[in-house]
């Protein structure tokens, strides 16, 4: 039977460290903005790339 307090125990300690952790997150901003991302993915965007290439026509 103590076992069974031990085991109700630390599930409630896990509980509660996976609501900290979503709380912390929450406020930090994780889930600010979360339609963006996905299509940040489909548009062209040069300025990421290096500029290595050099135009040089002779």
């Amino acid at each position: 039977m103590s076992v069974l307090f031990v085991l109700m125990l630390a599930s409630l300690g896990v509980a509660l460290l996976f609501l900290a952790g979503f709380c912390w997150s929450v406020r930090s901003g994780q889930f600010d903005d979360t339609g963006t991302p996905p299509l940040r993915l489909l548009t062209d965007d040069d300025s990421s790339k290096p500029e290595t290439e050099t135009k040089e026509e002779t």
